[in-house]
């Protein structure tokens, strides 16, 4: 990589060394141990956070997962778009026999070496998946999972001239990208205030000489940021529910029972049509969502049996409870743990490991639970009508 991607800055009296890479080139990494040997910083910034970092530095970390915890935590999405992520910058780095993140490995290491303070210098991982995730609305959301499915389980292989490009993105923009040019306000905090946060972790290192590693994404807007100060606190606060999700998600359901009770009241025979309705809608989809990550029979019948219910308190979901029913039937290995980084390379990786498929199973679970909550509904308000 040239020197173009290398910039010295002097803000309040401090030198910062700011150094664009991209995270799936060995040039990068090669270039940042050069300068971090040729400066002896004071302290050396890297584009990690604390999640991150224990990452790509931990090789036990999966096998102290504990799925269970994740699933209670309501995690399981979140991991999984984590683990899909990092099958797209694995594939490529494989492709060319380099370490996913090797740049920033560099940086740690010659850190160490050289005897600098190491900052992570990244805003949280969850934090920034939240506002995103906030910001998307629902079709959004399935149109942002989706998307990244599909640009990662596609088996072209990257080229050179493509590789040169992912130094102007980092490994979150390489990936939604388009789904980016679609929802402009997405650039806020999947770019935006990460530079601002970057920005302002630098200026913050000890020491008067500092090294940032940053993708090369982030080098325009850290240079523009770095001379303005900016409130972390403020930049890392989860983003505010809005109560119109929350008056829906309860709404719904008590309109659907409601109408069941009065349907029950005016006409016993149509009431028990509308249940029965309710019950094969949310129950079949859930079970089939189910199904289709290649769930255990009796996770598939979890599915049907809780959905129904399920689908009418908005604090709980049955891909939840599948997924427990799965864990605890065929509860992954340690091994399974050690072999995602491997199992996740190709869609059949996916559904093969045992810890994937339960996170698959959830998501789909769910999302087979709100198709037959929409069907089911609609079909309960036809009979309520037909029977006024």
């Amino acid at each position: 990589m040239s020197r173009e991607n290398i910039f010295c800055l002097d803000v309040d009296g401090k030198k910062l060394i700011l150094i664009g890479t991209a995270h799936v080139s060995k040039h990068s990494a090669e270039q940042v141990k050069e300068v971090i040997e040729a400066e002896r910083p004071d302290s050396v910034c890297i584009e990690l956070d604390e999640q991150r970092y224990r990452t790509i530095t931990d090789g036990n970390k999966w096998k102290n997962t504990d799925i269970f915890k994740i699933i209670k935590e309501k995690k399981s999405t979140l991991l999984l778009i984590n683990l899909l992520l990092s099958s797209f910058q694995k594939r490529i780095a494989k492709q060319f026999g380099i370490i996913a993140g090797q740049e920033m490995l560099q940086g740690i290491e010659s850190a160490k070496a050289t005897g600098a303070n190491l900052v992570l210098a990244d805003r949280n991982i969850q934090t920034t998946f939240s506002r995103i995730w906030h910001g998307v609305g629902f079709w959004g959301k399935i149109r942002l999972i989706t998307e990244i499915i599909l640009g990662i389980f596609t088996n072209e292989s990257i080229t050179e001239e493509e590789l040169e490009k992912l130094k102007s993105q980092d490994m979150l923009n390489s990936v939604l990208s388009d789904l980016t040019s679609s929802f402009p306000k997405l650039k806020r905090p999947l770019v935006d205030e990460r530079d601002q946060y970057l920005a302002q972790k630098i200026k913050e290192a000890p020491g008067n000489k500092i090294v940032a590693v940053l993708g090369a994404a982030h080098i325009p807007g850290v240079r523009e940021e770095i001379y303005k100060e900016h409130d972390l606190l403020t930049l890392s606060k989860l983003p505010a529910g809005s109560r119109v999700p929350i008056i829906i998600g309860w709404a719904i359901p008590i309109l659907i029972v409601a109408l069941i009770a009065y349907t029950f009241i005016v006409n016993p025979t149509a009431g028990v049509q509308q249940s029965i309705s309710w019950i094969l809608w949310t129950g079949s989809f859930a079970a089939l969502g189910t199904a289709l990550a290649f769930g255990h029979p009796l996770a598939i019948l979890t599915a049907f049996i809780v959905a129904p219910l399920t689908t009418l308190h908005p604090l709980l979901a049955a891909g939840w409870f599948a997924g427990l029913a799965q864990a605890y039937i065929c509860r992954p290995s340690v091994r399974e743990f050690e072999n995602l980084s491997e199992d996740i390379f190709s869609l059949k990786g996916f559904w093969n490991n045992k810890v994937t498929r339960i996170l698959l199973i959830i998501t789909f679970t769910n999302l087979g639970g709100t198709i037959g909550t929409v069907i089911g509904g609609a079909d309960v308000i036809r009979l309520f009508f037909e029977n006024l």
